[in-house]
């Protein structure tokens, strides 16, 4: 059975989290070049378990709010997991930052997507400037954004919010020969952990992932189906709008990228078989995050295959995951279920970026609050619920 996000909660009251007031979401100054340490091998990190053995504690800390037991539904259940997560009964959120990784991909070229593929760097010159649905949300929520070249086939202009880790420029086209080499896979997730560990000296707890990527879809579709396992149809959506006959070209282009690699079932080989540099590159992110005992908000189907390859390589790190929301192509209701995710929102969104992401975190950020602001029953003197015979 696959890892569930949250562990099972007992019938009445979730085990909250709680703590300190949350600061404000703070801009990170962190350097447009992360340090590149190119020589040093892939290693899966070592991730923590949840700290189980708190949640007694956390449950009786959330039932001693001025509220009836369980009444604030999943966001106990969401302060429950951020305790366990931090190992702490006072979690903080701090500095949560919304990264989007950026990448290009060879099957672009097959008519996989609706829209060619110079649409990648116009939108990360979007999200530089400031004008995305990324960059809305993310300021209506008071999160910083942080844009990472990870395999964009030109080259960006340099930019404070910007970090140029391209591994390739655009993957290898996966319909004539692997996207990916091991190697090339390895140094995603390498720099995918750089960056969260760039992060996390700074002081930050928390990372909201989100991508770009001209044909990223079909590749998630490609990984979703390898990982979940489930087959090909269940995997394949309209992604960026496909109409019936772009649908049918994608599903028939996807069938012979498969037929080329039938028997990838293990995460790194499916990263080489089908790419994308920012798919691979984003769950590096999620396993050093989970590694630092971080939360993971995970956004839609993209980010939801990036967060599968991670929990294959180490399923412990689907512990650090919280599901932002149910996309409006159904095909990410496959990838949810390998994971055991049940998302906090659906709106019916399936723009990628981030966006359900930063649309969830006001939500993430009000289960902590509850937990670290609202008044017990005996600080309030409030009478407690009567003891029934």
């Amino acid at each position: 059975m696959a890892p569930s996000a949250c562990p099972p909660l007992p019938p009445r009251a979730w085990t909250p989290v709680g703590n300190t007031a949350i600061p404000q979401a703070e801009k990170l100054p962190i350097a447009p070049e992360v340090p590149r340490m190119t020589d040093r091998p892939w290693q899966t990190p070592a991730i923590p378990p949840l700290a189980q053995h708190l949640a007694a504690a956390l449950l009786a800390r959330i039932d001693a709010k001025t509220k009836p037991p369980g009444s604030l539904g999943r966001l106990e259940e969401i302060a429950l997991q951020l305790g366990l997560m931090q190992a702490t009964t006072e979690p903080v959120l701090r500095a949560p930052t919304v990264l989007v990784f950026a990448g290009d991909h060879g099957f672009a070229a097959e008519g996989v997507s609706p829209y060619p593929p110079e649409v990648t760097p116009q939108m990360v010159a979007n999200f530089l400037a400031g004008g995305a649905g990324i960059n809305v949300f993310a300021r209506a929520a008071g999160l910083p954004v942080k844009v990472v070249d990870a395999g964009i086939a030109t080259e960006m202009p340099a930019h404070p919010d910007l970090l140029a880790l391209k591994v390739r420029a655009g993957t290898r086209n996966a319909l004539h020969e692997p996207a990916l080499t091991a190697a090339e896979v390895a140094l995603c997730l390498t720099r995918g952990a750089q960056v969260v560990a760039a992060l996390a000296a700074q002081g930050c707890n928390a990372i909201l992932p989100g991508e770009m990527g001209i044909g990223n879809s079909s590749a998630a579709a490609l990984l979703t189906s390898a990982l979940a396992p489930a087959p090909l149809d269940h995997c394949v959506g309209i992604g960026a709008g496909h109409d019936s006959a772009g649908l049918t070209r994608k599903r028939d282009v996807l069938l012979r990228v498969q037929q080329r690699h039938p028997d990838v079932r293990e995460p790194l080989a499916a990263l080489a078989a089908f790419g994308g540099c920012e798919i691979a590159m984003m769950a590096g992110a999620i396993l050093e995050a989970a590694s630092r005992r971080m939360l993971v908000v995970v956004d839609g189907l993209i980010a939801t295959s990036a967060a599968l390859v991670a929990a294959r390589i180490a399923p412990a790190a689907a512990g650090y995951m919280v599901f932002a929301h149910a996309s409006g192509d159904r095909s990410h209701a496959t990838a949810l279920a390998a994971l055991g995710g049940r998302p906090l929102l659906d709106l019916g969104l399936r723009l990628g970026e981030g966006s359900g992401a930063a649309l969830a975190w006001p939500l993430i950020a009000a289960a902590a609050a509850f937990l670290a602001e609202m008044a017990t029953f005996d600080s309030a003197g409030v009478s407690g619920r009567a003891v029934e015979a």
